[in-house]
């Protein structure tokens, strides 16, 4: 997850990645603030090939994972949006899709509000569906702040998951030339995924760190 100010005509600006762990826990207000100038744009336009084997097990066809209700019934795009609506409001949450998934995610977001989309024609990548998102709300509101919010992460806890995003974004708020990158302190090395190799800590917004980074590393 990435939380800006919106900066889609604006010049390239520093990443900071604010990390939490069980033993660095954030301690923020539970009544989460639903700033007028906070959006969400949730990513859902991938076509999850890896767990394709699974995800027809479930549902019997080619659906993309976040299509598919693959824990509690209800399926990563529905618990993604529940979760942003916790602290964004639906009426400023973007959802970015593939014009060809929508027999899947129409059914899902049938009482979504119909600007709420972003329909790419095809699977271009992150990158294209990202500044596609930041040009539709540069174009509302220049100032406001942006998290991008993928679909397919599960999150155990979407209260304390929305609390970290809060502390995003009064981190941005604060220094408003940031990017901030969400993670998470890995239990053990996973080598066949990538991770965020963390730098220096810069600023500490409320209880949370904010580290730069030093590197991504891609997944092999």
């Amino acid at each position: 997850m990435s939380l800006a100010r919106n900066c889609a005509h604006k010049k390239r600006r520093e990443v900071r990645i604010m990390v939490s762990s069980a033993n660095n826990p954030y301690s923020l207000p539970r009544d989460l603030p639903n700033h007028r100038d906070h959006w969400a744009v949730i990513l859902a336009g991938g076509d999850g090939t890896r767990l394709r084997p699974l995800t027809r097990r479930i549902a019997g066809d080619d659906r993309p994972k976040q299509f598919c209700p693959i824990l509690e019934g209800k399926t990563l795009l529905e618990q993604t949006a529940r979760r942003a609506a916790l602290a964004i409001s639906p009426d400023r949450t973007f959802v970015v899709v593939n014009r060809a998934h929508e027999p899947f995610y129409r059914p899902l977001l049938a009482r979504a509000p119909s600007h709420s989309f972003v329909i790419q024609p095809d699977n271009r990548g992150t990158t294209p569906a990202i500044l596609y998102s930041l040009l539709r709300i540069a174009a509302l509101a220049p100032s406001d702040y942006v998290a991008i919010l993928p679909s397919d992460h599960f999150v155990s806890n979407d209260r304390t998951f929305m609390d970290h995003v809060t502390a995003a974004f009064e981190a941005v708020r604060r220094r408003p030339e940031l990017v901030i990158l969400l993670g998470i302190t890995p239990e053990n090395a996973e080598v066949e995924y990538g991770w965020i190799q963390p730098g220096g800590a810069t600023m500490a917004p409320g209880a949370s760190v904010l580290f730069g980074v030093d590197h991504f590393w891609e997944k092999p």
